[in-house]
């Protein structure tokens, strides 16, 4: 059984004259998990979102570590099932599906 316990995706664009840079932080605690997201651009003062999900909510949920795992045990067997899919959570912590 593998879980995510903490999960980190940092985007930045170099755009002149706001550069700009995202950051999603994921972690894993008791009730669930919480998702941080943090928008900084430019000089701006950050913006910062935070929400969680309950266990029951994730359950069976892959998140991109998990899924790059799965990944490679797939090709290792050399074998795909049919229309594969696993509910998910994106890069931007939403709750979605990813189809193999």
């Amino acid at each position: 059984q593998l879980e995510t316990l903490e999960q980190e995706e940092q985007e930045c664009l170099e755009l002149r004259p706001h550069p700009t840079e995202k950051t999603t932080h994921i972690v894993s605690h008791e009730h669930g998990m919480t998702v941080t997201k943090t928008l900084q651009e430019g000089e701006a003062e950050p913006q910062c979102h935070s929400f969680s999900y309950s266990r029951a909510r994730l359950r069976a949920r892959l998140l991109e570590g998990a899924s790059l795992l799965l990944l490679r045990v797939l090709a290792r067997r050399q074998t795909m099932p049919p229309d594969l899919v696993f509910p998910a959570i994106d890069s931007e912590g939403d709750l979605c599906t990813s189809s193999y």
